[in-house]
């Protein structure tokens, strides 16, 4: 007979009441105009973002572009905003900058020769 442990029908739904897990870095998914976002502070700026578009300060604005770095590297910014002037600027929003995210925004920075504006 195995050692697994098993759960009654009342100690997994006692399991469930406890809601959602929290993110490892203490992020709250949020949802706003039926996206979710990974945190509040993303969804903050998202709305930043809508009053920005509709004030004129920017031409427009894009989620979570995915970028490419090499076979098998994606790097997945939070946004990218289209100034009046031209410009696009790309932005993430960061809590907490893992040694996974510093090492994408250097293969990004150097091979797409763009910075990456942290909020």
């Amino acid at each position: 007979m195995s050692n697994q442990e098993h759960w009654s029908i009342d100690q997994y739904r006692e399991y469930q009441k406890k809601g959602p897990k929290r993110s490892k870095y203490g992020a709250v998914k949020t949802s706003i105009d039926g996206q979710t976002f990974d945190s509040k502070k993303e969804a903050e700026y998202y709305s930043e973002l809508k009053i920005r578009l509709q004030g004129g300060d920017i031409k427009g604005f894009c989620l979570q572009p995915v970028f490419i770095l090499a076979p098998g590297l994606k790097y997945k910014a939070d946004f990218v905003v289209f100034n009046n002037d031209g410009t696009a600027e790309i932005i993430d929003t960061k809590g907490f900058k893992t040694k996974e995210y510093i090492a994408k925004k250097k293969v990004f920075e150097d091979k797409f020769n763009l910075k990456i504006k942290e909020e």
